[in-house]
């Protein structure tokens, strides 16, 4: 796509528009929060990013969707979104990025999207997970996932100025990190792990005064491809290599031809120099805070980005069920 048909009208930020599609989805999910059932909060998710992607003035197909790794409902891969008319667009969505924070009523639950210009995201196919090295802005342009973890360690902390003892790594505590976390302490550095929820953690080190300096592990290879629109956006770096989970997805990805080895940067996952990035809170945590109730008023917070212009806001909203409600009945 031609990214001028963006940029001759740099007052449409569609990160703007976006931002009602990750609210929407963020209140509907919270109505499920804590009650125990993951597929009811993504559901209701679900249905209110879908009603409203397609109130945007776009023309939209989720290359990365939702669903297939937690067999949980979905937006498609393929599904069209928007209402048909210029800018022709790739969509990644998560309305839901950490279900099981959302139904335990656990922090750190977010519902994300980013959009890109058309055929410019990355698509890992069936292959679901991927090992991620991700740092902010300071730090970009010095790290290797190829490298050993002591030498990472060593070049993140010279780039922000600290001791590798002061370094913080985000790991998802997962029993496959457990060689991982033993070396991270092993240099000496701090290690926050986290339940869920990575695309967060991610953002997290290109937050200035976050607290979170790296993040190293095996995630989401679809959260990858958002979190690469994101920090696209904030000026960090993430590489990804796909990884399987065993032998048959090694096979899956010979006879698919993608190589398990290849390094995949920002431009490989998410092209483009226009992408559009919105986050809105769920359940609250480090990034941004969850939604709020009181009586017939919901407070949500947000983070919207576009990569073109490197703004980067934060959107307090203040919301009214009723009215709301007459119009979608989607938050009852």
């Amino acid at each position: 796509m031609n990214p001028a048909q963006f940029i001759k009208d740099p007052d449409r930020n569609l990160a703007l528009e976006l931002v009602r599609v990750t609210e929407s989805a963020a209140m509907a999910a919270a109505r499920k929060m804590g009650r125990g059932d993951k597929n009811a909060a993504d559901q209701a998710a679900v249905n209110a990013m879908r009603y409203m992607f397609n109130t945007v003035d776009m023309d939209g197909v989720v290359v990365i969707g939702e669903g297939e790794k937690d067999e949980a409902p979905m937006l498609y891969n393929g599904e069209v979104l928007g209402t048909g008319v210029p800018p022709k667009v790739d969509i990644a969505v998560d309305p839901i990025d950490g279900t099981r924070l959302t139904s335990l009523g656990l922090p750190g639950a977010v519902a994300v999207v980013a959009l890109a210009e058309q055929g410019t995201m990355f698509n890992p196919g069936h292959i679901v997970y991927a090992n991620k090295i991700a740092v902010g802005p300071r730090a970009k342009g010095t790290v290797d996932i190829n490298a050993p973890v002591k030498d990472n360690l060593a070049k993140v902390a010279q780039a922000l100025g600290k001791d590798v003892h002061d370094l913080t790594v985000v790991i998802l505590d997962r029993d496959r990190h457990k060689d991982l976390i033993r070396e991270v302490r092993r240099c000496g550095a701090r290690v926050k792990l986290i339940s869920d929820g990575d695309v967060a953690g991610a953002l997290g080190t290109a937050i200035e005064n976050s607290g979170e300096d790296i993040l190293l592990g095996i995630g989401g290879s679809p959260e990858a491809v958002i979190t690469a629109a994101a920090l696209k956006c904030m000026g960090g770096d993430l590489q990804v290599q796909l990884w399987a989970r065993d032998e048959k997805e090694r096979l899956m990805a010979v006879d698919h031809g993608i190589d398990l080895n290849r390094v995949l940067g920002l431009n490989d996952l998410v092209g483009g120099e226009n992408v559009f990035f919105a986050v809105t809170g769920i359940t609250g945590g480090q990034l941004v805070d969850g939604v709020r109730y009181e009586g017939d008023r919901v407070y949500t917070s947000s983070i919207v980005m576009r990569s073109l212009t490197a703004t980067v806001r934060r959107i307090e909203s203040e919301h009214h069920l009723d009215r709301l409600n007459l119009l979608t009945q989607i938050y009852e």
